[in-house]
């Protein structure tokens, strides 16, 4: 019975330490904002991106599957040393579509646009914080980093 109790109390302790690492790598913590939630269009759009930086093989951003919006096209997966962000540009205005820390970083601070130039600062628990300003050329999202 001792072994059936304690066999339930590691399975339970390993589930929720599961899922706060699932909620940890989507950004959102246990109370934290979620940002915003990506539509199908921008989940395959990502998974497209990281799948080809994964492989090595060249992704086709300019062809988009068969029945994704237009927008979808102009969305970027831009990864920083603090975490990651997908942007797209409508014209000239850039909007942020999510944003997530990576490990031992947090989100300081969000512009998320739409406008000219959006932000995101994030803070890492020791050092100097990455701060990414986003904008667009030639219809594409743009990255320059601040300190």
């Amino acid at each position: 019975m001792k072994r059936l109790v304690l066999a339930w109390a590691a399975t339970a302790v390993a589930a929720t330490g599961a899922a706060v690492a699932v909620l940890a790598l989507l950004g959102t913590g246990l109370t934290g904002d979620s940002g915003h939630v990506l539509s199908p269009a921008e989940v395959r759009a990502a998974l497209n991106t990281a799948t080809h930086r994964a492989t090595g093989t060249p992704s086709d951003d300019a062809t988009p599957p068969p029945g994704t919006p237009a927008q979808a096209v102009q969305d970027k997966l831009l990864r920083t040393p603090g975490g990651t962000v997908i942007a797209s540009c409508e014209g000239d205005l850039v909007t942020l579509r999510s944003w997530s820390p990576a490990q031992n970083y947090s989100v300081d601070h969000v512009e998320p646009g739409p406008a000219r130039r959006a932000k995101v600062e994030f803070e890492p628990e020791e050092g100097v914080d990455v701060e990414l300003e986003i904008e667009c050329s030639g219809g594409r999202p743009v990255t320059s980093f601040g300190s």
